[in-house]
């Protein structure tokens, strides 16, 4: 009997789809999180009779046929790139970006990653880097002394020294945009990596050529919607249970089936 099967099937997904839901309503405080939903296809069908085959030798055709699916398979946790709600801080250091755009970080490895989580902090040497010191991309020194810290929306840092009046720009931020943000890595510490699915980074100053602006002194949220996990939490659930419950009729009709042999 193939449901006992099928409907394992369907419980694996939804196992799948409770853990994708889980990790969002575990980071809807996180800095730039971006929730994922969790995607699935229907597997390979048993063909008992093929649709369009003739069903006599004066050739009528079978309009619908006899198909029986298999279950179901993940196809993919697919990223929602939406924009999160911004929250002001009055962090001089905490930056968001409204529109499409993610921050580079220079991993340990040489490698960059990419963070829409712009909580950053400066390192002993006065480097912009993230809440796991991972330095900014491209490198922007605050001057020992500095007395204030403006960044504006197109990305432009200035400082402010102590002794002078006049305001010095000390980096200029870059942001960087993918044709398939869907498609890129995500490795945990609110990084990603690209992929050949994502394509190459391209990158620019803030608020020019499709790219973002940068807010100072805000941080952008976490774009879950605690009411639309919770709503799919118990549909996941109900879909288990369903699944279940098919796997014990399937097998009370079994025992039938062997009684009746016996």
């Amino acid at each position: 009997m193939m449901a006992l099967r099928t409907a394992a099937t369907g419980m694996a997904a939804q196992d799948l789809n409770v853990d994708v839901i889980s990790n969002n309503i575990a980071n809807m405080n996180t800095v730039g999180f971006k929730k994922g939903r969790a995607e699935f296809e229907d597997l390979i069908y048993q063909t008992i009779e093929q649709p369009g085959s003739q069903s006599s030798t004066q050739g009528t055709i079978v309009p619908t046929g006899v198909q029986v699916g298999a279950g179901v398979k993940a196809g993919s946790v697919y990223t929602i790139g939406t924009q999160g709600s911004l929250t002001q801080t009055g962090n001089p250091l905490d930056l968001a970006i409204q529109g499409p755009g993610y921050f580079q970080v220079l991993m340990p490895d040489g490698q960059t990653a990419f963070t829409r989580a712009g909580n950053f902090s400066v390192n002993a040497q006065g480097q912009l880097v993230t809440a796991d010191g991972f330095q900014v991309i491209p490198q922007i020194q605050i001057p020992q002394g500095a007395t204030n810290v403006t960044i504006s929306t197109a990305g432009q840092v200035q400082v402010t020294v102590a002794g002078n009046t006049a305001p010095q720009q000390v980096g200029q931020l870059q942001l960087a945009t993918f044709f398939n943000d869907a498609g890129l890595n995500p490795q945990g510490n609110n990084l990603f990596t690209q992929t050949d699915a994502s394509g190459a980074p391209t990158t620019g100053n803030p608020g020019v050529q499709g790219l973002g602006t940068v807010l100072q002194g805000y941080t952008e949220a976490s774009n879950v919607d605690p009411v639309s996990e919770i709503t799919a939490l118990i549909v996941a659930q109900r879909a288990y249970e369903m699944n279940s419950k098919v796997i014990t009729t399937a097998d009370q009709m079994l025992q039938t089936n062997t009684q009746m042999k016996t």
